[in-house]
């Protein structure tokens, strides 16, 4: 997402006051509409590795680690159910993807009001990256409601609980969704919450500040070959070239993922553990030490390579399609 534009500090005059309204909830509309289609397409690229990530993340305490790696489990998932298989349960998380993304954008400008109306920063002037690292907290804290019921549901339609060592047929959305409901109600939904919450906020603060940080310096960097001052000025108003882009956006991607890796396998533990019967949930606490003591801080990380390196290609094309949207398309 381009830096906080500036906008004029000048009293509005009364005839212009609903042009400004229309502005911003154009503005609005933009977040929403164009980070549904960028979170679309990002799902679609990433998707089948995240199903071998939590598939790698879930395994049981009790039992021999099923998968040895990545591609182990690559290589069985496609041998049981075929590449189709890797793409099981991807309706929720598409929905997931559109309201993940837009609500990341959304809320990242209602962050940059809070900085605004703070006194941080004055609207005439361009955030700094100290902002926009806030701004991505703020971000990602409020979108974890949002995506905790959606994430639950996804996780729990890619990796069916085995019932006496025989895994059954995986269980559709709708079925997922009324089973959650008649055991744990609304509040079943919110299973795993803190996870999320940690994941989002502060992998929201990196995957914007790492975007807008590399962002910077790609403009720096080709500042050098201007010549004069016009030049300057002119290179700061137009785009970056694709490929830079690309690498601004993968570094966001890459940023969220490994930093806060930890709280999203507690997570995805939390989510596809057994819903109803005799077996209490644990809390994110009593997760946490439960894989401490069973796996190690190795626990933590596992399914991260895997992670990581999906979420480059995926996170460079929703920033290139969101930011393409709003320059060449704007409403």
């Amino acid at each position: 997402m381009a830096a906080a534009e500036a906008s004029s500090t000048a009293i509005i005059p009364p005839q212009l006051s609903t042009t400004r309204e229309k502005s911003t909830a154009m503005e609005i509309a933009e977040d929403v509409i164009y980070g549904s289609i960028a979170g679309f397409i990002g799902k679609y690229i990433e998707y089948p590795f995240d199903t071998v990530k939590v598939r790698l993340q879930s395994q049981p305490y009790h039992l021999p680690l099923r998968y040895t790696g990545p591609l182990d489990c690559f290589r069985q998932s496609i041998q049981a159910d075929g590449v189709l298989g890797l793409y099981r349960g991807i309706s929720a998380p598409l929905v997931g993807a559109a309201c993940e993304t837009s609500s990341l954008f959304l809320f990242e400008r209602l962050g940059r009001e809070v900085v605004y109306t703070s006194g941080y920063c004055s609207r005439d002037r361009i955030l700094p990256l100290s902002a926009l690292w806030f701004t991505g907290a703020f971000s990602g804290a409020f979108t974890s409601l949002v995506l905790t019921p959606i994430e639950l549901v996804k996780c729990k339609v890619q990796v069916p609980m085995s019932v006496n060592g025989v895994t059954p047929k995986a269980p559709s959305v709708t079925s997922v969704i009324r089973h959650v409901y008649k055991h744990e109600g609304l509040r079943g939904f919110w299973h795993g919450q803190m996870g999320t919450f940690l994941r989002e906020s502060g992998g929201g603060a990196a995957w914007f500040g790492s975007k807008e940080t590399t962002t910077k310096l790609f403009y720096l960097w080709n500042e050098r070959s201007a010549t004069s001052q016009l030049e300057k000025d002119a290179l700061a108003t137009e785009a970056l070239p694709l490929w830079q882009q690309a690498v601004a956006g993968a570094s966001a991607g890459m940023s969220y993922n490994f930093l806060f890796f930890p709280a999203d396998t507690v997570k995805s533990r939390m989510q596809t553990s057994p819903v109803g019967g005799t077996t209490q949930s644990r809390t994110f606490m009593q997760e946490g030490r439960t894989l401490w003591k069973q796996h190690g801080l190795r626990g933590f990380y596992r399914g991260c390579g895997i992670t990581v390196l999906r979420s480059a290609p995926s996170s460079a094309f929703i920033f290139m399609v969101y930011d393409g949207l709003k320059r060449h398309l704007p409403m």
